[in-house]
């Protein structure tokens, strides 16, 4: 074999070795770099489902959180003592029972009311005795029998006996009308009995001050809430107010901070806020325990986005900024708080920028895969 042709085989593999090491080289570029993403755009389908949220400047919203108890409305309680004594007969209510203004409780069989009547039928019977004195008095003036002096004095005790009849009336009828010796117990207010404190054959007195029944219409609820030292300066009057309970986990009731006491129960050593809330369907029962944030404005301005906006990935919150459906990126923000549906950002995105404000988690992870 000569050595032209040895020479000219060397060098053909070393061009061969030469190209397959270059052709390897870039074959492993282009798997190191991968295939060229195409830039996600969001389907037309999905952009209209989607809520665009503009970012915006807003008061920072402070929420403090305090115990409470739900109360009665007090304004709007009654409590029930007796007129007069006797004993308590035909108990019609128990706790709980709704009655309707008007709506008879029990009645009171008693001697006073049988005094009433007594009295009602003695003071009708000396207006008819002293109108037919007056009658027959000025019969005999006419006749010059009698004086004016007589007439006058007939008119005086037959007037008398008017303005006495009159006043038994007006008694028997504030403690019931009735004349044959009870006194019926009648509910003032519609609403709820919430305290009963007579059962049938007990004896009351009208000296004892006990009440024996309370009425509360629950329509509204007093939510009473303990403010300690420290937070007193946060609480101010026609502060929102959400209010949480165990029963109603899921359910939030909205009232206004609406009187401050303004001194420290002795005992606690904690100061007492009132927040009226509605309770239309009786949700809310006196003496359950609940939770009230009160939420008050500070004049430092945030930016400030939905709730709905926030994604939650590796220990870090991250937003979708919007332009249109091809131009979507990825923002890490710092958050401030969060106040119920609005978070406050301390840096991250920019007012008057869009944020995707729903299905946000979807498109996130759309975007990183």
């Amino acid at each position: 074999m000569s050595h032209n042709y040895i020479f000219r085989s060397v060098k053909y593999l070393s061009i061969t070795f030469v190209v397959a090491v270059f052709y390897i080289s870039c074959s492993s570029i282009d798997q190191k770099n991968g295939p060229v993403r195409q830039k996600y755009t969001i389907p037309d389908t999905l952009l209209k489902k989607l809520t665009i949220a503009t970012v915006k400047k807003c008061p920072l919203l402070n929420i403090l959180t305090l115990t409470s108890t739900v109360d009665f409305d007090q304004d709007h309680q009654v409590n029930i003592y007796p007129m007069v004594s006797g004993n308590i007969q035909d108990v019609k209510v128990q706790v709980g029972d709704h009655v309707n203004e008007g709506q008879t409780l029990a009645l009171i069989r008693s001697s006073e009311m049988a005094g009433y009547s007594n009295n009602l039928v003695v003071a009708e019977t000396n207006l008819t005795v002293t109108k037919k004195q007056l009658d027959a008095t000025k019969d005999l003036y006419s006749s010059g029998l009698a004086s004016q002096l007589d007439v006058t004095n007939a008119q005086a005790n037959y007037e008398q006996a008017e303005a006495q009849l009159l006043m038994i009336k007006r008694v028997l009828k504030i403690n019931g009308n009735d004349i044959q010796g009870n006194y019926i117990i009648k509910s003032p207010i519609s609403g709820f009995v919430v305290q009963k404190n007579v059962t049938n054959n007990t004896a009351i007195r009208t000296d004892n001050g006990n009440n024996i029944f309370t009425i509360s219409d629950l329509k509204n609820v007093w939510v009473q809430a303990n403010v300690y030292e420290s937070n007193i300066s946060k609480v101010h009057m026609g502060d929102s107010a959400l209010i949480t309970t165990l029963s109603y986990p899921d359910r939030v009731f909205k009232g206004k901070i609406d009187k401050i006491v303004n001194v420290l129960d002795p005992t606690t050593k904690v100061m007492k806020v009132r927040v009226i809330v509605k309770n239309e369907d009786y949700a809310l029962k006196p003496l359950m325990f609940a939770s009230v944030s009160v939420i008050n404005k500070e004049n430092s301005q945030y930016t400030c986005i939905p709730k709905g906006a926030l994604i939650f990935d590796h220990s870090r919150y991250f937003v979708l900024a919007y332009k249109n459906a091809s131009s979507v990126t990825i923002r890490p923000v710092e958050i401030h708080s969060i106040v119920g549906d609005t978070v406050y950002l301390d840096k991250g995105i920019e007012p008057g920028e869009q944020v995707i404000a729903t299905q946000a988690i979807l498109i996130y992870d759309t975007l990183n895969n």
